[in-house]
């Protein structure tokens, strides 16, 4: 079943509340990630009209903190100054590696796993002592692929996708998405399988009126569970009430926040636009447990979203401009621009828990297309022998049919 509108942020949930009684725990370094996938995440659902967003704020910090270490001059400069950090300030990318182990420590007792990879044209002349730095910085080898072959890179990379999400995403990079002219792809996979702290017994479920934005009604099928749940109430500085609820994963490390209004006919852009990691930290901090009946739909959603737009609504926007990206720190010898950001999401909530992955991708392309040589007409090939200059053939390629050669000559095809 797919609502109407649902607005679900899988990987900020991942982060918020992960490692709280841990001293190594940095809050301030998990804010910040979530902080920006979260405004890139109000950006999508601008553009995204009135269709279902599921997204991941974690993937898309991964992937640009990647990006980051790419990029020089005003480029970098945006991308900074929309993240609101460097990867390279100290302690950063420390404590981001942190992080990830704390997100995929055993104690969280729920399937977790996130993985980044950087795919470049194996042929490409790297700045010196790049690959090096880079694996210093994300401990991630940089993975050689020919993307002249574009079926072959494409299958690879949607393998690798497939791997780390466990089968869910088996086809990010559709058919045409990568070419002759893609020379680096930065990839970002994320999984999740939790359940539930508090199931919802199967024999609750049944169908109930789903109130739409737009004012009508759907039949959908409605878990329903009576139990003690941490909850609170939110108004908004517009003065809309929210009702929040907090559903933990049988871990206790990892929770789902529901945020539902009081009015039906409510649009959820009055939270969204505010929506922060400090807000929910502040729900948090301000729940107390107690009795409630839950009603909340079984659903599915999947969702695929062009970052282009948001992105540069964020002011990134020389990295998608030919003539005024900046990857010197990668490559001097290539022109190089963003071609493609994309990122696509699956999740389903059910009786039992969560099972969630998303991946989240940026191809980066030459400017131009390298000048053709077609050798479709005559043509003179030789063959030398190179330390001596010796010509050991020489000869004039003519398509001359067999049935037409001279009597006693060779052909050459």
């Amino acid at each position: 079943m797919k609502l109407s509108r649902v607005f679900a942020c899988l990987s900020l949930l991942l982060i918020i509340g992960v490692g709280d009684s841990l001293p190594q725990h940095n809050p301030q370094v998990s804010q910040m990630v979530t902080d920006f996938g979260m405004k890139v995440f109000r950006e999508v659902v601008q553009t995204s009209g009135d269709g279902n967003v599921v997204f991941s704020p974690y993937g898309i910090a991964s992937v640009l903190a990647m990006l980051q270490l790419t990029t020089g001059g005003n480029t970098r400069e945006q991308i900074q100054a929309a993240m609101e950090y460097s990867i390279e300030e100290k302690g950063l990318a420390p404590a981001l590696r942190k992080l990830y182990k704390e997100l995929m420590a055993p104690w969280n007792k729920d399937e977790f796993s996130t993985a980044n990879a950087i795919f470049i044209q194996r042929d490409m002349e790297l700045v010196q002592g790049f690959m090096p730095y880079f694996f210093k910085v994300f401990r991630s080898m940089i993975k050689q692929v020919d993307f002249t072959e574009g079926e072959r890179a494409r299958f690879i990379m949607n393998d690798w996708v497939q791997r780390h999400t466990k089968g869910m995403i088996s086809n990010l990079l559709e058919e045409g998405t990568v070419d002759q002219l893609t020379k680096m792809v930065l990839v970002n996979a994320l999984y999740f399988k939790g359940q539930w702290k508090l199931p919802f017994p199967t024999k609750g479920t049944h169908h109930r009126l789903f109130h739409k934005s737009d004012g009508s009604t759907v039949s959908v099928p409605m878990m329903a569970q009576t139990n003690k749940f941490n909850c609170t109430e939110f108004l908004t500085p517009s003065g809309h009430y929210y009702d929040i609820v907090e559903l933990p994963y049988h871990g206790d490390t990892l929770s789902m926040f529901i945020a539902a209004p009081y009015e039906k006919e409510m649009p959820l852009s009055a939270l969204t636009n505010i929506l922060d990691a400090q807000l929910i930290s502040q729900w948090k901090g301000n729940m107390t447990k107690a009795p409630r009946l839950l009603i909340l739909p079984k659903f599915s959603l999947e969702s695929e979203a062009d970052l282009k737009r948001p992105l540069e609504n964020l002011g990134m926007k020389d990295m998608f401009r030919p003539g005024q990206a900046d990857f010197s720190r990668l490559s001097d010898k290539e022109m190089l621009y963003v071609s493609q950001a994309l990122q696509k999401v699956k999740i389903e909530v059910n009786e039992s828990g969560t099972v969630a992955s998303s991946t989240t991708a940026i191809v980066v392309s030459a400017r131009m297309a390298p000048q053709e040589i077609i050798v479709d007409r005559p043509f003179l090939f030789v063959v030398r022998h190179n330390p001596t200059g010796e010509g050991l053939e020489n000869t004039r390629w003519l398509p001359i049919p067999l049935s037409c050669a001279p009597l006693g000559k060779s052909c050459l095809y």
